[in-house]
């Protein structure tokens, strides 16, 4: 396994934060960019992050749309994790969804600590999340809006009793019930609708704040797109390492690797 030697160095003179491979030095971002992001962090206290699945790739999940996403990776990724799919063919469904979605060894990495710190210094009001791998409780955070639900919460489709992920973990292929219904994840798949109250309470949060860091999403799932349609405040700000469709609304635009923009914040 090639190992290469990163190092991040900032050049004042030309206003740049660079990442240092090797010996090829890449511009990553300009420091007028980061002191702007800081300066906006810092004097917008109880500010909202909406975080995708840029957010959690840095543990090792995998996204849906890049170029090895899931999407790339299984042509009919979206109808093995559709309500169509649980519903009529439960076996192919929970092959497909431990395999992909349940992973060994997934931990918050430095995006989700950075978070969780803030949140633990007041600074940060609420986390919304695309994301259903609960890093952000993981780590440390409390205050999370989950948008599509999480794996961690599970419950009988006949009689609604939760169990929890080990459960679905350890079921042989179909997690059953002991009233014999089946036993399914409580988050949000294709051809279903957000739970009630979801929309209301990210409404709620959206009105208290002038600032929303976007972090990690592209904006093309219409659930993440109608968070920026609800925020009224006054600061928009993106980072992704890809455009999204709401990029001319922002007020700042980083176009980086996540990592590597976070790992210069406090």
């Amino acid at each position: 396994m090639l190992h290469l030697d990163l190092k991040l160095a900032i050049d004042k003179k030309f206003n740049l934060v660079i990442l240092r491979i090797l010996n090829y030095d890449l511009i990553v971002m300009s420091l007028s960019d980061l002191s702007k992001l800081q300066e906006l962090i810092k004097q917008n206290k109880n500010f909202v992050l909406l975080s995708g699945a840029g957010v959690s790739t840095a543990s090792g999940v995998p996204d849906f749309r890049s170029e090895h996403g899931l999407y790339k990776k299984f042509k009919n990724a979206e109808y093995l994790l559709s309500h169509e799919a649980l519903v009529n063919e439960p076996s192919a469904f929970f092959d497909f969804y431990k395999k992909q979605m349940l992973l060994k060894n997934i931990k918050p990495n430095l995006i989700h600590q950075k978070i969780a710190a803030w949140e633990a210094k007041e600074q940060i009001g609420w986390v919304i999340t695309q994301n259903i791998d609960g890093l952000h409780s993981l780590a440390g955070n409390e205050k999370v809006i989950e948008l599509h639900g999480t794996i961690y919460r599970n419950y009988c489709m006949n009689c609604h009793k939760t169990y929890s992920l080990d459960f679905v973990k350890k079921a042989n292929n179909i997690p059953k019930c002991l009233c014999g219904g089946i036993v399914r994840p409580d988050v949000i798949l294709y051809g279903e609708m957000l739970h009630p109250g979801v929309y209301e309470k990210c409404y709620e949060v959206l009105q208290k704040t002038n600032l929303l860091l976007v972090a990690g999403t592209g904006l093309t799932v219409s659930t993440a797109a109608n968070i920026i349609n609800m925020f009224k405040g006054k600061h928009l700000v993106i980072i992704n390492n890809q455009s999204t469709p709401y990029d001319y609304l922002a007020e700042l635009v980083i176009h980086q690797d996540l990592t590597e923009v976070f790992l210069q914040l406090t």
